[in-house]
């Protein structure tokens, strides 16, 4: 198989998941050649992760993305551990299933906090970096609840802070592009981890499937593809861009 992310330095975040995205993410680019850093608030996933790799070529750390000094301390350990940073993979993400009147001050700053001050924070510590290597590539986890103003399970302010991922990565792109830093985006739609898999009866999963033209749910390696091409050379010419993986749930 061809490495298209051979003896590059990869930062995955919230990937501590055995059946996320992130996890999923991590192993496609270790798959293709790279170097990888997993960091996820659970420290127990943590350490059940780090058993899936070699030490060598792997640094697991729990980190808390809403915390700019624990993203500068992984940005600090991972460069010296490798040397460089050439891709971010800002993936940690949170949600809550409520509507609009329901959410509270506390829900508000919770969601927008990981989802989108995470983003932040992460991108911040990496980006001294990149400017230092003049390249790079970061890539952020939005979803299709931020185009269509409302997913499956999250509520409002989900939406707002994916949408504002959206917002956010654009603006880096064009500030960051002359540094030879790409920032692109993804937006999953439903996607068969294990924060979906215990919402889906029978009759949900088929109304679901009713509006998807492809006709199934969306796989973790769905995601994790996209990422690569993002993440890799094959997307060399690509900056502000969002990637729809969604089955066509959402066309426009």
């Amino acid at each position: 198989m061809s490495q298209l992310l051979e003896n590059r330095v990869c930062i995955v975040t919230g990937a501590a998941g055995l059946n996320g995205i992130g996890l999923r993410t991590a192993k496609l680019f270790y798959e293709h050649g790279a170097n990888i850093v997993i960091t996820d608030v659970n420290e127990q996933a943590c350490d059940e992760v780090r058993a899936l790799f070699d030490t060598n070529r792997c640094l697991v750390m729990v980190s808390n993305v809403t915390s700019k000094e624990d993203c500068q301390k992984v940005a600090d350990a991972v460069v010296d551990k490798f040397g460089r940073i050439d891709v971010l993979v800002n993936n940690a993400g949170i949600t809550q299933p409520v509507k609009f009147e329901e959410i509270q001050p506390q829900d508000y700053d919770r969601i927008l906090d990981v989802n989108l001050r995470g983003m932040l924070y992460m991108s911040q510590a990496v980006t001294p970096q990149m400017k230092q290597q003049a390249s790079g590539s970061i890539v952020n986890t939005s979803s299709v609840s931020a185009q269509r103003g409302g997913g499956i399970f999250g509520g409002p302010h989900y939406s707002a802070a994916k949408a504002g991922m959206l917002g956010l990565g654009k603006a880096m792109a064009r500030e960051l592009g002359v540094h030879g830093i790409r920032v692109n985006s993804v937006t999953p739609g439903l996607i068969a981890t294990d924060i979906t898999g215990g919402k889906l009866d029978d009759a949900m999963k088929q109304k679901i499937l009713e509006g998807i033209p492809l006709n199934r749910l969306g796989a973790p390696e769905d995601v994790a593809k996209a990422f690569l091409f993002l993440a890799s050379d094959l997307s060399s010419y690509i900056t502000g861009a969002t990637i729809d993986v969604n089955g066509g749930m959402h066309i426009h």
